[in-house]
């Protein structure tokens, strides 16, 4: 099967990149012939402010570019990870006017949300969702803080609604949970077009033997990943050693807060992934405060692989991915002292703890192995083409 994946990257080592990437490599790894076209945000910054707007809702440069591969590389199906500024929704007409199935996956919740985290001054946000025109988004300036920004995308959204895109011009989405899906159709997606297929870790780093005695946070240090909820809950737990791998918007605060509370964490910022790994099999566990829904966080799932069980806030896919009690612990969003009560009761309970690592590992090679969610993609492209040939 030859196999055509599009990405637009959106935000440096985002997830959805590593995701891309990784699917890339298992489809070649069963013998597939992957061809790929990416965009990169990056390059936008001596672009014409005017020329981003246009693109974003239609881009007839990537419309080009697409066609011309298409025509040059026949691919059997087309699966899209992200299109967002630089790719478009136009993008899918090239390959519908080809006669080819488009796949989509749904990374965040951006088509039913300007800012695409269902997220608005630290808090879950929905007002948006059964909106056609997204005009509280833009009012508040959900994305980047922009009212402009969001416009943009706002107009994105409802041209595409108007055109029927989302509906008539996708054949397959993914969602990456079952929580996701059910907003998705709450925001207008046909619900017999969406499938739920979770995020994978590939290659397997194997389980680890945890003895470093550290706890272990793996994420962008931003508002929505409970960064601040993080730092409040290690000012309660004295001399316990937390190592915090990432970069972001807050770095300078969190480094801030740290010298000067005098907290036993380390800043270790970005770290390649084969570093984290390492971190992940010596951690006693991984710390995921996010305070917005998530789209599947491979974070998690790299934990589960490591043998790592997760403190978790109790909202969206964290609540469907970690099941409490097995294979780590559910906190209350946004609760620094329930998160801090947390890391005592599972430093105090080593066995518990024992136990939860053998059941992350065990949840991850049931759910999130390479082969495990090749047959699910296989299924899903198998699904399309059976549709388009019928």
């Amino acid at each position: 099967m030859h196999i055509l994946l599009i990405h637009n990257y959106y935000t440096q080592h985002g997830g959805e990149d590593v995701v891309f990437e990784s699917e890339k490599l298992l489809l070649e790894r069963y013998g597939h012939k992957v061809i790929t076209f990416t965009e990169d945000n990056a390059k936008l910054s001596k672009v014409n402010p005017l020329k981003i707007a246009v693109n974003a809702v239609w881009s007839r440069e990537a419309q080009r570019k697409i066609l011309k591969l298409i025509e040059e590389k026949k691919p059997n199906v087309v699966h899209f990870h992200n299109t967002f500024l630089r790719i478009s929704p136009a993008a899918y007409y090239v390959v519908k006017k080809k006669g080819i199935p488009v796949v989509q996956t749904l990374h965040n919740y951006r088509v039913i949300c300007p800012g695409s985290l269902l997220m608005r001054n630290g808090h879950v946000c929905e007002n948006c969702l059964r909106k056609k025109v997204p005009w509280p988004g833009v009012i508040h300036g959900c994305w980047r803080n922009s009212k402009a920004g969001t416009a943009i995308v706002a107009t994105m959204l409802v041209v595409h609604r108007l055109l029927k895109t989302w509906a008539e011009k996708v054949d397959v989405y993914i969602a990456l949970t079952e929580f996701a899906r059910q907003k998705f159709i709450e925001g207008g997606l046909p619900a017999e077009k969406i499938v739920v297929k979770p995020n994978f870790v590939y290659p397997d780093p194997g389980s680890g033997e945890h003895k470093g005695n550290f706890a272990l946070f793996v994420g962008r240090f931003s508002k929505e990943k409970g960064v601040r909820t993080l730092l409040s809950a290690w000012r309660l737990l004295k001399g316990i050693p937390l190592k915090i791998v990432g970069d972001g918007p807050l770095m300078a605060e969190v480094k801030e807060h740290v010298e000067r509370e005098r907290l036993v964490i380390e800043v270790l910022g970005w770290r390649p992934r084969e570093e984290v790994f390492a971190l992940m099999q010596a951690a006693s566990f991984l710390l995921f405060p996010s305070e917005w829904y998530e789209g599947f966080p491979m974070a998690i799932a790299e934990a589960f692989a490591c043998g790592l069980p997760v403190i978790a806030s109790k909202l969206g896919a964290m609540a469907e991915i970690i099941e409490d009690g097995r294979t780590g612990l559910l906190f209350e969003p946004g609760n620094p002292e329930d998160l801090a009560a947390k890391v005592e009761w599972l430093l105090s309970h080593p066995q518990e703890l024992a136990r939860m690592s053998k059941e992350a590992r065990a949840e991850y090679e049931a759910k999130y192995t390479a082969e495990r969610n090749y047959e699910m993609l296989m299924a899903i492209y198998h699904r399309v083409l059976g549709r388009q040939e019928g």
